[in-house]
């Protein structure tokens, strides 16, 4: 990279794509965004030559916060990593988290109404009132594996006839809560009475020890599903039962409602098969 000015850094970076032979269609994208980018920077009194990792990321979750889709926030951070190699700086991008992009033909998979029921039975027969446990709250909450596992006895908050689950962040600030049914607050009731230990983590193994997401992936192998599958689930329940896509996408934590917009698509088509047979012939 040449020495340039604070000021011209973005047109010696067009001259260098220029120069690399980029149409200039592909010069200009990236030249927005740059511009967007260094305003942004500028806010924070950094200045576009001299960034970090850290704000590359703090952009992207900036990005978020704005509700750009996944696509978006994907061809932003290509310009800023084509930026970085003119800097010299490549490393600034890497192991950046951003929003996965998400195929909109793809339909998530989730169980049939007497596969669930058939779940809870072979579940419920086997007795395990921790296991019970498990597939009932990713059933009936929509958590993620990871959610799950991170639970505390502190988030789980039961009455006689109300119950709250808390996910929280890494920092401990809470992200969602979402109420408990009456059945999940029962079988979360009976394992919890059943636990003779004052640690802080809410599923454990025999001696104790917070569960792994492994160890639950395994325990729901035993019945031939898993933490996807049943997630999906509870997303797919709650929209076919007419909850609005924003109810749904901020009960299951999507930060895209584009991801939530998956579940639409056989309540389309159900749809139209019910105005077909109320008013053929």
């Amino acid at each position: 990279m040449k020495n340039t000015g604070k000021e011209s850094i973005i047109d010696e970076f067009a001259k260098w794509q220029k120069e690399q032979g980029k149409a200039d269609g592909t010069i200009k994208t990236y030249v927005g965004v740059l511009e967007k980018f260094q305003s942004w920077l500028t806010t924070k009194n950094i200045s576009l030559d001299q960034i970090s990792k850290n704000d590359v990321q703090l952009y992207m979750d900036y990005l978020e916060e704005q509700q750009k889709n996944a696509g978006t926030i994907e061809k932003y951070l290509a310009a800023i990593s084509v930026f970085s190699r003119f800097l010299g700086r490549s490393q600034i991008i890497l192991d950046i988290k951003r929003k996965e992009k998400i195929k909109e033909s793809e339909m998530p998979e989730s169980l049939e109404e007497s596969e669930e029921k058939q779940l809870l039975l072979e579940v419920e027969f086997d007795g395990n009132l921790r296991n019970i446990a498990i597939v009932y709250t990713l059933l009936y909450t929509g958590i993620r594996i990871s959610e799950l596992c991170d639970l505390n006895f502190d988030d789980i908050k039961l009455t006689d006839k109300k119950g709250t689950l808390l996910v929280k962040d890494k920092n401990g600030e809470i992200e969602r809560i979402i109420p408990l049914s009456k059945e999940v607050r029962k079988h979360l009731k009976n394992y919890i009475d059943s636990l003779n230990t004052n640690r802080e983590a809410l599923f454990v193994s025999s001696t104790y020890k917070r569960l792994s997401t492994r160890a639950v992936q395994y325990v729901l192998q035993k019945y031939d599903v898993n933490p996807h599958k049943l997630r999906h689930t509870f997303c797919q329940k709650l929209i076919n039962k007419g909850i609005d896509i924003h109810t749904v996408a901020k009960l299951a934590g999507h930060k895209d409602v584009n991801v939530t917009k998956r579940y639409t698509s056989d309540v389309e088509l159900n749809l139209e098969k019910v105005i077909d047979q109320a008013f053929s012939g």
